[in-house]
């Protein structure tokens, strides 16, 4: 079965020419200052040596190659020139136009969204993130075989040509069709294994994420290195891989927020999105991002240091509305404007994706703004109460101490009094786990 695995097929240390067709189509989504910044930074995650770019302007892809006939012989002859061994195009291609690429250049060609899956199956790190990886990757597969396993060219059948000797000859065809046919099986049958046993892991992840209905929640949205795993370390101590990498997170993380006063959240960091990011992989970590689906609030990270902090805004927004998010509340953090060069954009976006604030996750400005309007949004959830428990109930006057702010405390005979401002569900909470503590007052 490896030998079905496209993670097999690496582009570590490869010499790659990054191919971007222009059309009418995408041009508005394309950066005009640099149209394949991006399709570098995820080669280079992936492992790719960037040795020289090749950008048309077409007003529509060539149905054989995808690029102009005279391009293609541009692209062998600079190929040959920096000893590429690798061709990227940053659009999906066909299998067929992959296959007429490969034989007229002699290399080998892959996809934006193959390089995409390259990455995530590098960074999977989660049995349950490696499971939806490689279900991607299989649904990528599956119609490229033909063109993909180079054991069928040595088989009967494989071929077509009919003179004497020649592979593929009459009476011959059968056995190659069989070889394909038994790879599809072999590839239909992983992935309905691999789907029975996601399956399971999705009605998990939904009874947790259910779970935590009593609670206020607060998921991390945005595109991928926008800083949202340092936003996360920033308001936590649950210390996520916060590297300045593509895609470091791609298994979501969820932790207990204090907001001070007594106050708490659960806070979840989660895959970042990126511009086509491959339906398969939004598919496949739909469990993954259940914390955003089901949040009380989003907040919509944006990199707003980064030229393309508009274009960037909007690929998340429209990856949230296709998972059903479009209207649930989101506050935008313009992250990173300690180095932010460009005010006029800061303002463009404030305006776009209102409310926005602006914050440094890394130097920690406009932090308590962010976490006061979490206790705004989070108004009639918290209470101040008092309380009464017997003094000799040392557990609970410790979590009390920890989970809620103590603004008074005496001692009354053998029992404890206490004024406290709490999170609503933390007191049900305890007052179920202890019976003896009795709430005496209501809601502030």
């Amino acid at each position: 079965m490896d030998g079905l695995r496209q993670t097999d097929k690496s582009v570590e240390q490869e010499r790659a020419i990054l191919v971007k067709l222009i059309t009418p189509q995408n041009a508005a989504a394309t950066n005009p200052r640099n149209p394949i910044g991006e399709l570098k930074a995820l080669a280079e995650a992936a492992g790719a040596e960037y040795v020289d770019g090749l950008i048309q302007k077409r007003m529509s892809p060539h149905p054989r190659t995808h690029i102009g006939k005279g391009k293609v012989q541009e692209l062998i002859e600079r190929s040959q020139a920096s000893s590429a061994n690798l061709i990227i195009f940053d659009d999906e291609l066909s299998p067929a136009q992959i296959r007429s690429l490969e034989q007229m250049t002699k290399l080998r060609v892959i996809d934006r969204s193959e390089l995409i899956l390259d990455i995530f199956a590098s960074r999977a790190q989660t049995h349950e993130a490696k499971l939806q990886v490689e279900i991607a990757q299989l649904e990528y597969t599956s119609p490229r075989i033909r063109g993909m396993w180079t054991h069928l060219e040595r088989i009967a059948g494989a071929g077509g040509g009919s003179g004497a000797g020649v592979v593929g000859g009459i009476g011959t065809r059968g056995p190659g069709e069989r070889q394909i046919e038994v790879d599809r099986r072999i590839v239909r049958d992983r992935l309905t294994q691999l789907r029975r046993e996601i399956k399971r892991i999705d009605e998990r992840k939904n009874r947790e994420v259910r779970s935590r209905s009593d609670q206020f929640t607060v998921s991390l949205v945005g595109y991928t290195n926008a800083g949202k795993s340092t936003l996360m370390n920033a308001f936590t101590d649950v210390g996520q891989d916060a590297e300045d990498k593509l895609f470091a997170t791609l298994d979501t993380k969820t932790a207990r927020w204090s907001l001070g006063g007594g106050r708490h959240a659960l806070l979840s960091d989660t895959v970042g999105f990126v511009r086509n990011l491959p339906h398969r992989l939004v598919a496949s970590f739909k469990a993954t991002l259940e914390e955003a689906i089901h949040a009380d609030l989003l907040f919509h990270v944006v990199d707003a240091s980064a030229r393309e902090a508009l274009r960037q805004a909007e690929v998340v927004n429209g990856v949230l509305a296709e998972l059903g998010c479009a209207d649930s509340p989101v506050l935008t953090l313009l992250n990173k404007v300690d180095v932010a060069e460009d005010l006029a954009l800061l303002d463009v976006l404030a305006a776009k994706f209102e409310p926005a604030l602006p914050i440094s996750a890394r130097t920690g400005r406009g932090l308590d703004q962010v976490v006061e309007y979490v206790v705004r949004a989070m108004h009639g959830q918290i209470l101040r109460v008092a309380v009464r428990f017997p003094a000799s109930d040392g557990k609970l006057m410790t979590l009390l101490n920890r989970l809620a702010e103590v603004k008074e405390q005496r001692f009354v005979d053998s029992d404890v009094e206490m004024e406290i401002v709490v999170d609503r569900t933390q007191l049900q909470q305890l007052c179920g786990r202890f019976p003896s503590l009795e709430v005496q007052e209501g809601e502030q």
